[in-house]
């Protein structure tokens, strides 16, 4: 797996499609990684779009961030700019999803410059966040002790499936396996995810929605019908605040529309992309 070393730390990342394709940038959730996007970007690399992948220092990564890196909200956008810069990309197609959504968000709106367009799939927004079901970890984060006996419920196949099957229709579990382990497993990486969680507030979001008009280039949201934890109502707020921006309720997929529904959403991508497929 290629690897960028930034000042904050080594960032992993997958990539496909054709060296010359437009760049498209996964921004994921919290406690995942970048194997959430493999079925997407699959779909994407056949219409001649270059797909990165990174696994962001969430929870899910395997290599812990140097001390003194910035694990907030601002930090890990920060980041998300700082890697566009290292892999000297332009015009960048950036999507975000769950907590990644978020923090596209305030990339969108505090370092646009790399980027060429925005896609938002179901996300945090505005004030609803942090999102209700992280409040025991925010709560926990605190004190180290009690962050480890926070993620402990996610050992088991019964916990994995209570933090994450409601985020897709499809059976994730083994992704969810993969995904907590280094959260479980490494100090460091848990400290990190420790660190980011104490940072996670309200005010960051609502600074974030009063400052998507600015963000006039191309927009998609594409928000899934199904979603049990981010409403549809927000998708319509984040696309009447995006001056340039079309909304798409993608039926048949919860949160991760990338695992539920990849034909539809590479197809909706590839539009805004202007993508062709490869014959």
């Amino acid at each position: 797996m290629p690897v960028v070393t930034l000042n904050a730390g080594t960032i992993h990342y997958e990539v496909s499609g054709p060296e010359e394709g437009r760049p498209v940038v996964f921004v994921h959730g919290y406690m995942m990684g970048c194997s959430l996007w493999r079925p997407l970007a699959t779909r994407l690399a056949t219409r001649n779009l270059r797909c990165i992948a990174p696994t962001w220092p969430l929870g899910a990564h395997t290599e812990a961030m140097n001390d003194g890196a910035d694990l907030t909200m601002e930090g890990l956008a920060g980041l998300v700019g700082d890697l566009l810069g290292a892999l000297g990309l332009q015009d960048v197609v950036l999507v975000g999803n769950d907590t990644g959504g978020a923090i596209a968000q305030v990339v969108a709106t505090t370092n646009p410059a790399r980027l060429g367009a925005l896609v938002l799939t179901s996300s945090d927004a505005f004030e609803h966040f942090p999102p209700p079901v992280l409040k025991p970890f925010i709560v926990a984060s605190k004190l180290p002790p009690a962050f480890y006996t926070a993620v402990q419920p996610v050992r088991t196949r019964f916990g994995r499936k209570r933090a994450y099957g409601g985020l897709a229709h499809t059976d994730i579990e083994n992704l969810a396996a993969e995904w907590v382990r280094p959260v479980l497993t490494d100090r460091r990486v848990r400290t990190d995810l420790r660190r980011f969680t104490g940072s996670m507030t309200r005010q960051t979001m609502v600074e974030a929605g009063e400052r998507l008009a600015e963000f006039t280039k191309p927009a998609l949201v594409a928000w899934s019908a199904d979603d049990e934890f981010f409403p549809v109502d927000d998708g319509r707020r984040l696309a009447a605040a995006l001056p340039a921006s079309r909304l798409e309720v993608v039926e048949g997929a919860k949160t991760f529309s990338m695992i539920d529904q990849p034909d539809v959403l590479a197809g909706l991508i590839g539009e805004l992309a202007g993508a062709n497929a490869v014959v």
